[in-house]
Order: C-alpha cells, then sequence, then structure tokens
C-alpha cells in the first residue's frame, strides 16, 4: 500500500515581529513541522495506522491543558503516597523496633527494602505498560502496593512486616516508573521541563511529608495505622484514576483505533495492521527483556544509572538520619525533628519548578543556537547545576549540624542538597525520554541501580555517622559524589552522542 499522505499542519498567522524573534519562530516553525511529520509517517510505518492530522484531538498531544493537568495530578497524587511509604515509619523506627523484638539492623533493612521493591517490578511493570498501556498497569500496581502496605502490621510479626515493605515497594514502583512516560506522552520535547514540573511538584514532597505525617500520627495512635491510612489514601486515589484517567500510550491509543476501523479497510490491510499486535509471547517475552537488554547493551544507560543511582542513594540515606541529628544532637522532640522535613520539601520545590522552567529555557536556547537540531546532550547543562550543588549541599548540612549550628542553617545546607539531588534526577529523566521510544523501559533500567543503592545505603548510616560524625562523614559522600558523579554532565556533553550510537541499532 503506498505511503499514507500525512498533512501539512496549517502555517502560522502573520506577526509583526522583530527580527531575532521572526528567526526564532521561522526555525521553531520549521522544526515542528517536520518532527510532526516525520512523527505521523513513523507512527504509520509501525502500526500501519497514524493519527488524522497533526491535529488529532484523540492525540494525547493535543489534549486540553485542564484535560492533562487532572491526569497529571492524578498521576501524581498517586506517587506522593507511595513515596510516603519509603519514609513514613522514620519516626516510629524505635516504637516498630520494640513491637516486633528486632534489633536496630534489622529494623533499619526493613526501612529500605521497600526502596528494594522498587529496582526489580519496574522492569515487568514498564513492559506491561508497553504491551497494554499505561491505565491499567497503573490501577492494578496501585492495588497491589495498597493490599501488601496494609498488611505489613498485621499481627505485629516480623516475617509479614519484612515481606509487606518489599512486595509494597514492588507495587509503588509503578508510579516511579510510570509517571514520566506518561507525561511524555502528553507533552513535546520542548514543553519537557514544564511537564516534570507538573508531575513533580506533588510526588516529590513525599519522602518528606512521609516522617511529618508518620510523627504526627505515631504521638496520637498506634504505628499500624501509619500503613493502613496510607492504603485508604491510595485506594479513595486510584478510584479517581478508574475514572477521570485516560489512556496515554499512542501506540496502544492507535491499536485500539485499528480494531475498531478494520472491518471498514481491505482484509490484506486489515491484516498488516494488526500484525504488530499477533504472537503474545513473543511480544511479552521482548518486552520484558528490553529494560534488561538496555541496561547492558546501551553504554548511556549504565553512564545515566550511575550518577542517578548516587545521588538517589545519598538522599535516601541522608533521609534515613535526618531525625536522628535532630532528636540526639539537638535535642528535639520525636514531633520537632519532624518539621525539619520541610526543609526538604522547599529544595524539592525549587528544583521542580523553578528548574523545570529554567530547563525548558536552556533547551530552547541550544536548539535555536544550532538552527533548530535538538539533542538530549542539551540537558547536560541543566544536570551540572545538580551535580555542584548537591556536594556543596552535602558539606554545608555536615559542619553545619558537626558544629551545632543554629537549626536554621543545617536545614539551609539540606535545602541545597536536596534541590541539586532532584535537579540531577529531572535532568537525567528528560535526557532518556528525549533519546529512547520507549521511555518507561529505559526509565526501569536506569532506575534499578538507583534503588539497589537506595536500600544499601541506610543500611550503614548509623555507623558511618558514629564513626566519622557528621562533619567528616557527608564530606566523604560529598567527595565520592564529586569523583563519580560530578563528570558525568560533561560526559554527556561531549561524548553522549557517541555513547548513545553504541549498542542503538536491533535494541530500541
Amino acid at each position: 500500500m503506498p505511503e499514507k499522505d500525512i498533512p501539512n499542519p496549517p502555517s502560522a498567522p502573520a506577526l509583526i515581529i522583530n527580527n531575532d524573534d521572526r528567526e526564532r519562530q521561522q526555525i521553531q516553525e520549521t522544526d515542528a513541522t517536520g518532527l510532526v511529520r516525520d512523527r505521523l509517517q513513523s507512527l504509520y510505518d509501525e502500526h500501519g495506522v497514524t493519527w488524522d492530522s497533526p491535529h488529532d484531538p484523540n492525540d494525547p498531544y493535543n489534549w486540553s491543558t485542564c484535560h492533562k493537568v487532572t491526569i497529571a495530578i492524578i498521576i501524581s497524587t498517586g506517587q506522593l503516597i507511595t513515596l510516603m511509604s519509603t519514609s513514613v515509619m522514620a519516626s516510629a523506627l524505635p516504637q516498630i523496633s520494640r513491637d516486633l523484638r528486632i534489633d536496630a539492623a534489622t529494623t533499619q533493612i526493613t526501612f529500605s527494602l521497600f526502596v528494594l521493591g522498587q529496582a526489580f517490578a519496574p522492569f515487568p511493570i514498564a513492559a506491561l505498560s508497553e504491551m497494554y498501556g499505561r491505565k491499567p498497569v497503573w490501577l492494578i500496581s496501585c492495588c497491589f502496593y495498597q493490599l501488601w502496605n496494609a498488611l505489613c502490621p498485621v499481627g505485629r510479626n516480623k516475617g509479614i512486616m519484612i515481606a509487606g515493605r518489599f512486595l509494597a515497594g514492588c507495587g509503588a514502583s509503578a508510579g516511579v516508573v510510570l509517571t514520566a512516560p506518561i507525561m511524555a506522552d502528553m507533552y513535546r520535547a520542548e514543553d519537557r521541563g514544564k511537564s516534570q514540573a507538573i508531575a513533580s511538584l506533588i510526588p516529590y514532597f513525599g519522602p518528606a511529608l512521609g516522617p511529618i505525617v508518620g510523627g504526627l500520627v505515631a504521638n496520637h495512635v498506634q504505628w499500624p495505622w501509619l500503613f493502613w491510612i496510607l492504603s485508604m489514601l491510595s485506594a479513595g486515589n486510584t478510584v479517581l484514576g478508574l475514572f477521570f484517567v485516560q489512556e496515554t500510550y499512542t501506540p496502544v491509543l492507535l491499536q485500539t483505533q485499528s480494531r475498531l476501523q478494520s472491518e471498514m479497510i481491505l482484509p490484506a490491510e486489515a491484516m498488516r495492521r494488526g500484525a504488530a499486535y499477533q504472537d503474545l509471547h513473543a511480544r511479552l517475552s521482548t518486552s520484558m527483556l528490553r529494560p534488561l537488554k538496555l541496561f547492558v547493551r546501551r553504554p548511556v544507560i549504565l553512564v545515566i544509572s550511575w550518577i542517578w543511582a548516587i545521588s538517589f542513594g545519598l538522599y535516601v540515606l541522608v533521609l534515613s538520619s535526618f531525625a536522628t541529628l535532630w532528636i540526639e544532637r539537638y535535642g528535639q522532640s520525636e514531633t520537632q525533628s519532624t518539621l525539619n522535613y520541610i526543609t526538604l520539601a522547599v529544595g524539592i520545590t525549587i528544583s521542580s519548578q523553578a528548574g523545570g522552567q529554567l530547563m525548558d529555557q536552556i533547551f530552547r536556547y541550544l536548539r535555536i543556537r544550532a538552527n533548530g537540531v535538538a539533542t538530549p546532550e542539551y540537558r547536560a547543562p541543566y544536570m551540572t547545576i545538580g551535580v555542584i550543588l548537591l556536594p556543596a549541599g552535602l558539606f554545608w548540612y555536615g559542619w553545619a549540624a558537626e558544629g551545632g549550628m543554629h537549626w536554621a542553617f543545617v536545614d539551609v545546607g539540606a535545602a541545597m542538597f536536596t534541590c541539586g539531588t532532584f535537579i540531577t534526577g529531572s535532568g537525567i529523566g528528560a535526557y532518556l525520554i528525549d533519546e529512547f521510544k520507549h521511555a518507561a523501559s529505559a526509565n526501569a533500567a536506569a532506575r534499578m541501580l538507583s534503588n539497589v543503592l537506595g536500600f544499601v545505603f541506610p543500611i550503614f548510616a548509623p555507623q558511618l555517622f558514629k564513626t566519622l560524625g557528621y562533619g567528616w562523614g557527608n564530606s566523604l559522600l560529598a567527595f565520592i559524589f564529586m569523583v563519580l558523579g560530578l563528570p558525568a554532565p560533561l560526559v554527556l556533553w561531549f561524548w553522549g552522542e557517541w555513547l548513545r550510537n553504541l549498542g542503538r541499532k536491533g535494541h530500541e
């Protein structure tokens, strides 16, 4: 069958603008026209069906802002609740240790197991979301999290708690691995910073709000309610998602459209359109192995996952020991100590809102300077800000705490560290989405090492600070990051294209 005629987007209305603005507009229009035609033709070549026009209302790119924001809020709220589970135990660890009759080391492992569950579950979650769509996988995973999170404190049994934390983390990983791809389904590359700002504003408060909520709840009711309240909140949000979240993954939407049209086209063309969706076993095997293949065969994933893993591991380490600092060094009560987590929320807000806009501005500037050519390496300058703030914040936080300085000075360092961590992570996430067609699989592959280190790092945190103190302990962590993580943006800027080309053929 001849290629489908992909219509051109209508030309923009004439505007009275200065030379710089006119040049910028011409570059953007030319670039956008070519990208739209290439995308529609690519969809037709791969699936045998494409959108009717660049302005097809069924295309998630063309949904209204209200529709997109509604989906983003529900998905982000679900991720907020599950991320709160990561740290909600922090303020109640002494009570849990006493009631379950486990030592401090085992309690710390139980705390971290939730993160370990998020290391491996993203593989099947990403694969299934690219086969059956984002929505059904997200709904089922949320229900899985709610069940096992609610079972964690049942019987106050050590075995149930350990198994429940791990399996609840597996279910919670859907929000972590699917939020960015869902936003990428709805927003174009030039708006990626804005989409991340929308999607990250709510969930990134999770690790900071978890200890605050946990401390307040633990002082008024028994600690099992920490788990049950979160499961109930997640269940309510899942019901909203059932009714208000629409499928966003374009290949699945086109698959549905192809089936609806199959009775109105020639049998040979119907077979062509359906061929991409046949042989379930082969598709499942390919999808399940894709994240692992990306991790092993794409060197750029290794570079990205390494910097992401170190920054995330350090963040979880600081998070797990934050309350202990305020209780033991500053003599604050459990409730007072949890209020310091607000400073982490401040750093997160700055990184997600101001940082998201800055990332878009940098991307647009570099693309215009390159005559409309865009590459994932345009995210590297934004990442550089994060990898500088992260160790600087660790130095500030560690030595302010070691010297017993006023709590505000300590919190400023913690906010700087948190801001750097999330700027680094959001830049990496945008780089992945720009480069990889299967964004969920790439996200799962890159996050695997992050969650493994997020499990391991907090285990040795108490011994680290007991031996070296907060000053040299955090300085050691900062030096490690400077050696291993600081060069990453430079590597991506100068050799990113070469790294991306390695192993690309046959594995995308």
